[in-house]
């Protein structure tokens, strides 16, 4: 069933909105699950990874870090709900005991459990941790530090590392814990199911062997970047047909954007030079559309192309990994009044996040003149280590076919066109849809230039 329908018995009190169900709706669960992480944690204490020791002596050994990092813990609120959770455990308070709970994180894969089926899961575990950090002021600066985030990015390659073993496909069991349990294994096919209408079993819509050892999954990564089976996600139209580059739901669409604006604030209006990561060709794009959508917990991680055309240029932005605006916590005047940070946190930055988090910008010249240059941007969302790209300068790719993909962590992903460009978009892929919009499936049209 959509996610907005298992929420409806959560408590208000405890109910927060969570783009793509990563964390759990219910605040419960979460402060829940981080108190038996930090509580298994303290009872089975162990060396520091060579990558978290490094990260560890990087803030001893800067006094800005530091500083930033020791405040973003003292300014998270001394009462509820941020003391304690429900049961009266502690929470992380320092950034030692943050160092060790990050220890055991990066040598785990993210599990399911019966609990997923109603309130969300705990998808982005690193960014559960760091939720209430994430939105103080100290946090803010922290997160945005270029050499923390250049460690930030050794810390999720050596998870990415272990994501990518055998080892970390024993989440994929058919255990309450395992992704293939019933709940999960309903969820997985729901999901896919409802972007395209159809009632296919998950095997028939993916590739993979029932039969085997973890649906014949190796690692963690070869599930979350599962394919389709051919013919699942048939590409629709002609060349006046713009498809779905990702399984996706409709998060905003703009029209005449600036090439620079102020993306930081509260109504996050795109900024299309920083978005497109200061590219020579940017400038074309000034006055034109953007239309946003964001990917779930349980989505298909791949990319296709949306027209047929050749590319013209494909390079990844390096950005930030946990960097939230100021207006999500104690930055912004109303939190400060109430002493409060917005438990929504990092997941409802969408808008922000396309121009400072990590991404991969494809330039594609359609073969439709009408299109011309458009340009995608895959968007990764707190622990994406790796954006990939599957194609290079000069390749002509038919409407349809894989450009790249996330690799374990949230993502968003943008079509941006120039000004000029007459796009129509279809009505039901408009954001306020409860389920994905099918890859391969017709987003809008372009009406030919006179």
């Amino acid at each position: 069933m959509p996610h907005a329908e298992r929420e409806k018995n959560i408590p208000k009190k405890h109910h927060v909105h969570r783009v793509g169900d990563w964390l759990p709706g219910d605040l419960r669960t979460h402060k829940e699950w981080l108190g038996s992480v930090v509580d298994h944690v303290d009872k089975n204490p162990k060396e520091l990874d060579p990558v978290i020791q490094e990260f560890k002596d990087l803030i001893e050994n800067n006094t800005r870090i530091y500083l930033l990092c020791s405040g973003m813990f003292e300014e998270i609120p001394q009462k509820k709900p941020y003391k304690d959770d429900p049961e009266g455990k502690k929470q992380i308070r320092d950034y030692e005991h943050f160092m060790t709970v990050l220890n055991h994180l990066i040598t785990v894969a993210p599990h399911w459990s019966d609990k997923s089926k109603e309130v969300g899961m705990v998808g982005l575990p690193i960014n559960a941790i760091l939720d209430w950090p994430m939105g103080t002021p100290s946090g803010f600066a922290f997160f945005l530090d270029p050499e923390v985030n250049a460690m930030i990015k050794k810390v999720l390659n050596r998870w990415g590392k272990f994501l990518q073993t055998e080892g970390s496909a024993q989440v994929l069991g058919t255990d309450d814990a395992g992704w293939f349990s019933e709940d999960g294994y309903e969820s997985l096919q729901y999901t896919a199911n409802a972007a395209a209408g159809t009632n296919h079993k998950f095997e028939d819509m993916f590739q993979c062997d029932p039969n085997a050892k973890h649906h014949g999954f190796r690692s963690w990564d070869g599930f979350f970047t599962r394919q389709f089976r051919e013919g699942i996600r048939p590409v629709a139209g002609d060349d006046s047909v713009i498809v779905a580059p990702c399984e996706s739901k409709p998060y905003n669409y703009a029209y005449d954007c600036k090439l620079r604006d102020k993306f930081w604030i509260k109504g996050q209006p795109y900024s299309l030079l920083d978005m497109l990561g200061h590219s020579e060709l940017a400038s074309q794009f000034s006055g034109g559309t953007v239309y946003q959508a964001f990917l779930s917990a349980l989505s298909y991680h791949r990319w296709h192309s949306p027209v047929s055309g050749t590319i013209k240029k494909a390079f990844v932005v390096d950005g930030t990994y946990y960097s939230e605006p100021l207006f999500e916590g104690l930055g912004d005047p109303d939190h400060a009044k109430s002493g409060t940070i917005d438990e929504s946190g990092e997941t409802t930055s969408q808008g922000y996040l396309t121009a400072t988090a990590t991404r991969a910008v494809i330039f594609i010249e359609a073969d439709n003149p009408a299109i011309g240059l458009m340009a995608f941007l895959g968007v990764g969302m707190a622990e994406v280590s790796t954006c990939e790209i599957t194609v290079k300068e000069g390749d002509h790719v038919e409407k349809g076919a894989q450009t790249g993909m996330f690799h374990f962590g949230g993502s968003t992903r943008c079509l941006i066109f120039r000004k000029g460009v007459d796009v129509e978009f279809e009505q039901d892929v408009k954001p306020g849809r409860e389920v994905n919009v099918a890859i391969n499936s017709k987003i809008a049209t372009v009406k030919n230039k006179a």
